[in-house]
This record gives structure tokens, C-alpha cells and sequence, in this order.
């Protein structure tokens, strides 16, 4: 391909279609503008090019430059009219949602969950053969879901393949109608014991469209997850997609296969933390849904690339279920003023009889962003579970105590090693003060040691996910440039320590502040301007009961990058408790708010 000088890109999501124009300015590439429209895959329009077609309208409108002509994107790019490369995601009509089977749902069936999720699919449910459930409720189930899509695995490479058919035999017996309609075979995608290939084609391949791929677990001690990964999004563009109203004639316009949405944050996630060589994680805070995305390294030194979908937590939609999930008092504990728990049960069913209402005055922000610090820290909990070292190695050798192993390996999840939180979504992208975003993601995530903070400006990461498959370094530039805003970074030790008593001595060179040096007590949050792009060592003296990652006591040095925000001290503790009464609670958080200048001075009292 010659040199790519422009890029037009979109996002098809449930109900917005957002588009953003990239153009190569000298060197680097750069965002122009963002327009966004409607999605059009509903009735009365059913066809999702006239929402793309909308958005597009919007980017020619604010660039001043001709992109379309008779409703088609005019490609290459010729003089100031049209562009070099289209491409998109997509998580119109729901997104991709997929059913999961595996023998042992601590091994085999975990590692497809894992699978799916790292592909872009919400896992409505998972089936194992010892999941206690009887064959004819496993049926029932799957024909009660209707997924769009099934992967089965199981067995290592050479193992038994009876409990393997059986699942088959519970899959043909369900046969399941799509979602989208029964003019297709609903897709299979086999990814277990390759001894169980010709038995598992003798059950599904005559009643769905069959594909086969190397096992994700051929041994106990590794996980193979990328063939499968790529098959479901093939799968997806080829099955799912091809039947949404719309969509043949959105994938002949693109010049990349369309990934789901989720599957293309994930994308960008794992080529920065590859680019960079860090660990991260990433969130995105929806109406409906908390997706988390992380890249750990595990005991081998590999990067192990996670998503987890909490489908129940989310900030309009399943506001509610926040509620029920976290407790009355977990939502009241960071809001700094007496509220009767009535009152806080009618606003939450307020946002989910009208999900689209913003809060109007500073008391109901407080509330909203005290509920998303819970929806964050409950998603965040989830994904420490499935992101797991893998199951069951040097454990058992046996299929009969797999069967009986319930407990698994420690989660990869390294605070202490973590290097970077992105945040994204409606809550922290458009938090009125960039601070808010800062404090919702140390309260809910609580960082240790020394981590970096920013959020998705505009929520283009799934944008730059399906680029960077396609033009790694104009993604990677344009995500550094214009997608993250650098909050800045958060010092924590570990450790609890009594008010008042010195947790950690900070001493730094601050650019054009001069020289810092200062012992800050346990219990507090400091705030030290350090501002975007401006980087200084810093000398971080923990007391004895507090580790900065060296040990209790033992100090580290560390290069820390500003923000927007800048540099926060945190000595609260981690574990990070708010406790003590109602009053206490009040005036500790009202502390901590007015350290941040997190909210107008008023609201403090």
C-alpha cells in the first residue's frame, strides 16, 4: 500500500455511531475531528450504512473537506476529497453474545471463557460437564439463550474425549435458533482434544457451521487463546454481522475486517502495553456494562492479556443492580453528606426508568460518581477472578481430581506492578473536573506503589483498535497524542497506619517549583503540581509498616510523569478503608475532596 495520508474510522455502537477523521500532519498523525450519529440498525431504517453515513456527514462538515459521494466513501484519497483507509468496529444489535462449554469449569471451560471475552463477546453462560446442572437443563438453557455463537473445548491434546462428546451430544440436542434469524446455521467453533475432532463433527456438523481450531488448553501447563480469538471474530464478521440489516454493505466498504467494539479496545490495550513494555489496565464504564481490560505478566515472564465483561454493572441501565450488588452503605460511604437511604433508592430508579439524564446539581454528580466508584471496584473484583495464573498445573494429573479441584491459581493482577489505569466511558470521560476521574479511579481500583493515570478524552479506543491492525504507528501515535489525557500519577503505599503518625517521606525536584521535601501523615491525600509532560525522580521514604514494593521501610526511587491533574500522594491505607461513623466519614471525605479540588469549595462546607 502506498503512504495512508488520511484514515476515517467509525464506531457502530448500540445507539450512537461515532466517526473520527486521522490525518498524517508532517510526520505523525493526528485527530481532525469527531463527528457521531444515531445507529440506524432498528426499525424504521434497519440499515446500520445510514447512521455510518450520518456521522460521516458531520466529520466533512467540521473538516470542510468532501469524504462522500452518492452515499459512498470516496476512496483514495484525491487532492482534499476523500480518504485512504476506512475501517470500523461494531456493537450494534447487542454486540456478539456467545455461549461457552468446557469439561471442567475451573480448567478447560475457564480458558474458553477467557477466549471468548479476549475476542469481544459477552459469555451469557458458561456449560461444564461438572457444573452440577443435569444434561436436560444444559438444553434447555441453550435454547432458552439463543447465543449467537457457541465455542465448545475440553481435554488436553491425547486426554479422554467421552465427557467432550457428551457436551456435543447436550449442543446437537439444544440445536438452537440464532438470534438473528434462522436462515444460518448458527456457528460452532471446536477448540479441544484434537482426538475428539471426528466425533465432534459426527454430532454438529450436519446441524451448524462447524469450525475447528487448535485446542486452547493442549496441555495443562499452557494456554493457546489467539486461534480461537481470531476464529470468533471471523466467525462473527462472517455469521453475525453478515445477517445484521445493513451490514454486507458496511463490510464491502472497509478495508479491515470490522472487530466488536470490545474486541478492538482490547486490541489497543495490548499494543501499547506491548509497545511500551508495561502493564495495564483499562475500563470502560457503560450504561449497561463495566468492561475491564488488563495486560499482566505471569510467572514466565509473559504478557497475558485479559477482558472481563460485567454485564450487570453499569451507570443507567443496570444502575440498579449496583445497588443490590454493592449495598446501600458501600454507595454512602463516599458521599460527603447525610443522605436517608430512601432517598438514595428513588434517585437510582430515577436514572433507570430515564437512563439518559445527566446530574444537574453538584449534590446529584457527588451521588452518580460515588455509585460508579462501586460499579468500578465490583467490576474490577470480577476480573481479578478470571484473570488467574492457569488452573490446575502442578495441582493434579488426574481427570478425577480435575473433577473435584474447585479452587485454582492466584490472580495475575499485580497492583504493585501495575504502570498504567486508563479509564473510559461517560463517568470518567466527561467528568466535569479531570480530578473526579482521578479520585473515582484510585478510590474504586486502589493503586499500589507508583502508578500513571488518564482517560479516553473521546472514547476513540475502539477506533484505534482496529487501526493499530492495520497501521500500528499511526494508532499508537494518535492514542499517546490525542485519545488519553494524562491525569497524572499516584503514589500508595501498602500498609495501614494511625492518623496523624508519619506514613512516607516524599522528596523530589519539582519543575519550576523548586525543591519538595515532606513528611506526609497516614490518612491524607496530597496534591503536588506536576503538569503534563513534566517528569521528575522521586525518593519515596516508607515507615516501617509501610511497603513501597522493596519491603516495610525500604525506600525506592522512581521516574513519575505529570497530568492534568498531577502528582497524588495517597497514605489512606491499602487496603483502603472509609470507616468510623457517619461523622467521621463526612469530615474524612471532605478532607480528601478539598486536597484534590475535586468539587467547587462551596459544596464542601
Amino acid at each position: 500500500m502506498s503512504e495512508v495520508r488520511s484514515i476515517l474510522a467509525t464506531d457502530c455502537g448500540s445507539t450512537t455511531t461515532k466517526a473520527i477523521l486521522i490525518e498524517k500532519q508532517g510526520d505523525e498523525y493526528h485527530l481532525v475531528v469527531r463527528g457521531e450519529a444515531p445507529t440506524t440498525v432498528e426499525a424504521p431504517v434497519e440499515d446500520v450504512t445510514a447512521g455510518v453515513i450520518n456521522a460521516i456527514t458531520e466529520v466533512e462538515e467540521l473538516a470542510g473537506r468532501k469524504l462522500l459521494r452518492d452515499a459512498q466513501i470516496i476512496k483514495p484519497q484525491n487532492g482534499d476529497e476523500g480518504v485512504d483507509l476506512y475501517i470500523s468496529t461494531s456493537s450494534a444489535g447487542g454486540g456478539l453474545q456467545m455461549m461457552v462449554a468446557g469439561v471442567v469449569r475451573n480448567l478447560t471451560a475457564e480458558s474458553a471463557e477467557r477466549a471468548a471475552l479476549g475476542a469481544g463477546a459477552i459469555v451469557m453462560d458458561v456449560i461444564a460437564s461438572n457444573d452440577k446442572r443435569l444434561p436436560h437443563e444444559k438444553i434447555e438453557r441453550i435454547r432458552h439463550l439463543r447465543p449467537d455463537m457457541l465455542l465448545l473445548s475440553g481435554g488436553v491434546d491425547g486426554g479422554t474425549t467421552t465427557h467432550v462428546a457428551e457436551l456435543a451430544e447436550v449442543i446437537a440436542a439444544a440445536n438452537p435458533r440464532p438470534r438473528l434469524g434462522v436462515s444460518y446455521e448458527l456457528p460452532v467453533i471446536f477448540a479441544g482434544n484434537k482426538d475428539a475432532r471426528e466425533i465432534v463433527r459426527e454430532q454438529l456438523g450436519d446441524k451448524m457451521a462447524l469450525e475447528v481450531v487448535d485446542n486452547l488448553r493442549p496441555v495443562l501447563e499452557r494456554e493457546n487463546l489467539m486461534p480461537t480469538r481470531l476464529k470468533i471474530q471471523n466467525q462473527f464478521l462472517e455469521h453475525v454481522m453478515a445477517h445484521a440489516p445493513g451490514y454486507k454493505k458496511l463490510i464491502s466498504w472497509t478495508d479491515a475486517p470490522i472487530m466488536p467494539t470490545p474486541g478492538a479496545v482490547g486490541a489497543i490495550i495490548q499494543t501499547i502495553a506491548a509497545q511500551q513494555d508495561i502493564q495495564v489496565v483499562g475500563v470502560d464504564i457503560g450504561g449497561a456494562t463495566t468492561d475491564v481490560f488488563s495486560v499482566f505478566r505471569n510467572q514466565e515472564g509473559e504478557s497475558i492479556f485479559n477482558r472481563t465483561v460485567s454485564a450487570n454493572l453499569g451507570m443507567s441501565y443496570s444502575i440498579s443492580n449496583v445497588l443490590v450488588e454493592t449495598g446501600v452503605d458501600n454507595i454512602l460511604r463516599w458521599v460527603p453528606f447525610d443522605m436517608e437511604i430512601s432517598d438514595l433508592g428513588n434517585r437510582i430508579k430515577n436514572k433507570m426508568i430515564r437512563p439518559t439524564t445527566i446530574p444537574q446539581i453538584l449534590e446529584e454528580l457527588i451521588i452518580e460518581q460515588a455509585i460508579a466508584r462501586e460499579a468500578l471496584r465490583l467490576a474490577f473484583e470480577q476480573h481479578k477472578q478470571l484473570a488467574v495464573e492457569l488452573r490446575g498445573v502442578q495441582q493434579q494429573r488426574t481427570i478425577s481430581e480435575a473433577f473435584a479441584q474447585s479452587a485454582g491459581g492466584g490472580t495475575l493482577v499485580n497492583m504493585l506492578s501495575l504502570d498504567l489505569i486508563v479509564g473510559s466511558g461517560g463517568v470518567l470521560s466527561h467528568a466535569p473536573r479531570r480530578h473526579q476521574s482521578m479520585l473515582m479511579m484510585i478510590d474504586a481500583f486502589q493503586p499500589e506503589g507508583v502508578t500513571h493515570l488518564a482517560v479516553d478524552s473521546i472514547f476513540m479506543m475502539p477506533q484505534l483498535g482496529v487501526l493499530a491492525q492495520v497501521n500500528e504507528a499511526a494508532a499508537t501515535q494518535v492514542f499517546e497524542r490525542d485519545c488519553l489525557i494524562h491525569l497524572g500519577t499516584c503514589i500508595a503505599p501498602i500498609g495501614v497506619g494511625k492518623p496523624g503518625e508519619t506514613c512516607v517521606t516524599i522528596t523530589a525536584n519539582l519543575p519550576g517549583k523548586g525543591e519538595l521535601s515532606e513528611a506526609v501523615p497516614s490518612g491524607n491525600l496530597r496534591l503536588y503540581p506536576l503538569d503534563v509532560g513534566e517528569k521528575t525522580r522521586v525518593r519515596i521514604q516508607p515507615d516501617r509498616r509501610f511497603d513501597m514494593g522493596a519491603g516495610r521501610g525500604q525506600p525506592v526511587e522512581a521516574e513519575v510523569e505529570g497530568g492534568v491533574v498531577g502528582l497524588v500522594i495517597d497514605t489512606r491505607g491499602r487496603p483502603l478503608e472509609v470507616s468510623g461513623g457517619p461523622e467521621k466519614r463526612i469530615v474524612d471525605l471532605k478532607r480528601w475532596f478539598q486536597a484534590l479540588t475535586v468539587y467547587p469549595d462551596t459544596a464542601m462546607g
